[in-house]
């Protein structure tokens, strides 16, 4: 079409040139921008080319602006402040940049995971707001699927998310305790032998979080299937209730040093014992958000420096 706009007009080229027309000659252009006085020099000449009419003429060494150049400046300000609000505007509806990360969390992770890196993440980027959600596993993911979060933290299998729809950065690896109430005489000197409590009511979490799969693997492996009194959904309550005397259960290590006064958390026999790996995880197509990118560092700090333990 007639109207249709030369390829050779970019948006890089375009920014060359206003800084061109701010800066005055090539040399403080190049500087400025950081590019060679050849690249700044070829960007002018092929605009000017796909303009299609003279932008400069040369007096001695120097490129001076032609009342065209003046006109197309004016123009380029205004194209590149609307592209400016355009793509500001693109990331809020694609959740990206809007100066807020929704992160979801296994609700047994706020105990001490999650608020070291909310404190890492507002060392690093402290005008940025965190909006927090808790939910069991399956939840959590459903979440993120359908953007209604931005990253999660939960149990993840090793090569579970191997395609390329997900980034996973693991986090720690935590064991998983038969938990007692604290009057139960227990031989807390030996691995627990889940076959010794075949007679004993258990509470359990509700399907989908990430200990409930656990805990049907691990009696499963004993071979017999546990008197289940009650399922709840959330590990505080169902906590609350071995305290209680309701029953026994299965919990992460990461719970002990909360609840190791009030309950009796023993180490599982060696053919019945499982490691959670918790991961934060967010979608692939996100790989290039800046907050999602400090996320990721804050989690590779604290893996490294193994601050869980």
């Amino acid at each position: 079409m007639k109207d249709d706009i030369n390829q050779d007009i970019t948006f890089r080229k375009l920014s060359v040139f206003m800084m061109f027309m701010s800066k005055g000659n090539i040399a403080r252009t190049a500087d400025a921008l950081e590019l060679s006085n050849v690249s700044v020099h070829r960007a002018l000449h092929t605009l000017e080319e796909g303009v299609g009419c003279p932008l400069f003429i040369h007096k001695g060494r120097n490129l001076v602006p032609l009342p065209a150049a003046w006109t197309l400046l004016e123009y380029s300000q205004d194209v590149m402040s609307l592209m400016s609000r355009g793509l500001e505007e693109t990331r809020k509806v694609a959740g990206v940049g809007r100066g807020r990360l929704r992160i979801g969390t296994l609700y047994s992770l706020t105990l001490e995971t999650v608020p070291k890196i909310i404190m890492g993440m507002k060392l690093r980027r402290p005008s940025l707001e965190l909006d927090l959600t808790m939910g069991s596993n399956q939840i959590l993911l459903d979440m993120l699927e359908d953007d209604a979060l931005d990253a999660i933290l939960i149990s993840t299998k090793e090569g579970e998310f191997a395609g390329a729809k997900f980034d996973v950065i693991p986090l720690f690896h935590d064991d998983i305790f038969l938990a007692a109430p604290a009057s139960e005489k227990l031989n807390s000197a030996q691995n627990a032998d889940l076959r010794d409590y075949a007679d004993r009511k258990f509470v359990s979490l509700a399907e989908g979080f990430a200990t409930y799969a656990g805990f049907q693997e691990a009696f499963s492996v004993a071979g017999f299937e546990p008197e289940i009194v009650t399922r709840v959904n959330d590990i505080f309550s169902m906590i609350s209730l071995v305290q209680a005397g309701v029953g026994f259960s299965l919990v992460p290590g990461r719970m002990k040093k909360v609840y190791e006064n009030d309950v009796q958390l023993l180490k599982l026999a060696e053919p019945y014992q499982m490691r959670q790996l918790i991961s934060i995880v967010y979608s692939h197509h996100r790989e290039r958000d800046q907050d999602l990118l400090a996320l990721a560092a804050e989690g590779r700090m604290y893996a490294l420096l193994g601050l869980n333990k």
